[in-house]
């Protein structure tokens, strides 16, 4: 059950799932009619404008084609003209120079005659067979020059001839090319018309295409098609711009995220030229909550530090009406480093420019392995030979230990030694010293403060005789007086 506050009476009721479900269904229908109408009458409004805009074009191409025939015209009409004046001209100038010619054949002729006739009075005069012959010379000349006439006259009327049929010749290609011209001004007025009718059929089949296309596509497959579009247009090109690239959808989540395709472009010798991490979103018109470029690009460069990349692109459908990204590659590198926004018709040119910025550092990069892998060299050769100092520090600690281990029972034994060779020493001193108390021992220094036992030595010896007695006494007592150790312990 939810409980609803009416806006008007500010009374709470409360309705079941169902209820609610009828209401928001009905919100959410009312609020796509609103937007649809308002699309329709935006795509309406859009193909009036174009419509317009294509008539005032066709209408503006027209008025140029006119102007351009109507001058082509003029100018044909000129050309006819002029050619009329130069063929009339050319008549007149023919026409000039055959009276001319015959003017000049007729002074000669007549010059001729008289020339004759003043031969022949001059042959009368004096030479009669003179004459003659000069006559008969004179004739032949004047046959001559009459012959020469009339071939000059048939010549000048031939160039007349051909001067006439030439002019008319270029008069009718003139017409015949005005017609043409005219024709062709009116098959491309109509080729105009029919082709802005097409377009316009198009636009419209397109527009009711994308409506229907987009509302049986769900949010999932708005996306996906947008992805499916930027790999496709890589795979086109995949063989010929980039043989040894990487492009695959990113599938490792183990950081908790991932972004859609990672692009990645090697040379021959497998160094990386560029690293580029992809993001393509899109989303239908009837989606309630429109989302912003910006709401994605924390995410993009937390997945491109964690994948390794160098550089992020998001490549977006989103904010159709932002002439910030319809304008073309947006740099955001002042948000987060090296990323950039973009719609999918700079999908490949961006790769392009990445690329090929890539390629004037691959030989500095080149280098860097080079010293990377001495590098590495160098390191394993010092792990080695610190691997090797520390064996050998152990070994040496162990002897050295065990050395010392042993210098010290050494030590010790020679200590036990001493002190056994010291115990033995004051042994042979004690037995010593006990030896010679045993033969210091004599009965006087045993019976001396003892009376009763010098009584009964005395007893006994005078028991024995007085002679042995003296004789066993003398000798103990110059020994007792001369045995006697100053420094004994008795």
């Amino acid at each position: 059950m939810r409980e609803i506050k009416c806006p008007h009476c500010q009374r709470a009721f409360t309705v079941d799932e169902a209820g609610y479900a009828d209401i928001l269904k009905q919100v959410r229908d009312a609020e796509f009619e609103s937007q649809l109408h308002e699309r329709l009458e935006l795509a309406e409004l859009d193909k009036q404008q174009a419509l317009q805009l294509a008539e005032s074009a066709a209408a503006g191409q027209l008025q140029q084609a006119a102007a351009a025939k109507d001058t082509e015209i003029q100018q044909l009409q000129a050309r006819i003209e002029a050619a009329e004046t130069a063929r009339k001209l050319a008549v007149a100038e023919a026409l000039s120079a055959v009276e001319k010619d015959r003017d000049a054949l007729a002074n000669e002729l007549a010059q001729a005659k008289r020339e004759q006739q003043t031969a022949v009075e001059l042959a009368e005069a004096k030479f009669a067979a003179q004459a003659q012959q000069r006559a008969a010379q004179q004739e032949t000349e004047l046959n001559e020059l009459r012959s020469r006439l009339a071939s000059l006259e048939v010549a000048k009327k031939l160039e007349i001839s051909e001067a006439v049929g030439a002019v008319a010749r270029e008069r009718d290609e003139l017409r015949n090319g005005l017609d043409r011209a005219a024709l062709e001004k009116e098959l491309a007025e109509r080729s105009l018309k029919e082709l802005h009718e097409l377009q316009l059929r198009d636009r419209d089949g397109e527009i009711e295409r994308l409506k229907d296309f987009k509302a049986r596509l769900s949010t999932k497959m708005v996306g996906e098609t947008l992805e499916q579009h930027c790999e496709v247009t890589f795979n086109q090109i995949r063989a010929t711009a980039f043989p040894y690239a990487y492009f695959e959808k990113d599938n490792d989540a183990r950081t908790g995220s991932k972004g859609d395709y990672i692009f990645r472009d090697l040379d021959v010798s497998g160094i990386e030229i560029v690293s580029i991490m992809f993001e393509m979103k899109n989303e239908a018109d009837g989606t309630a909550t429109k989302h912003r470029n910006e709401d994605f690009l924390k995410e993009l460069d937390k997945d491109r530090r964690e994948k390794g990349c160098e550089y992020a692109v998001l490549v977006s459908l989103l904010e159709p009406e932002n002439e910030l990204y319809n304008g073309g590659i947006v740099d955001v590198s002042h948000r987060f480093p090296k990323m950039y926004v973009i719609r999918p018709q700079f999908f490949i040119p961006l790769i392009t420019l990445l690329r090929n910025a890539a390629l004037n550092s691959l030989k500095y990069k080149a280098e860097l392995e080079d010293v990377k892998s001495q590098n590495i060299d160098i390191t394993h050769f010092e792990s080695e030979l610190d691997g090797f100092k520390d064996a050998f520090g152990r070994n040496y600690d162990l002897a050295a230990r065990q050395f010392q281990e042993a210098i010290k029972r050494i030590d010790t034994s020679i200590a036990e030694m001493q002190k056994v060779k010291d115990n033995l020493l004051k042994s042979e001193n004690n037995l010593r010293l006990a030896n010679d108390k045993a033969q210091g021992v004599t009965i006087k220094k045993l019976t001396r403060g003892n009376p009763t036992m010098q009584a009964k030595f005395a007893e006994l010896d005078r028991g024995d005789g007085a002679g042995n007695a003296a004789s066993s006494t003398s000798p103990d007592a110059s020994t007792a007086t001369d045995t006697t150790d100053p420094g004994s312990d008795a």
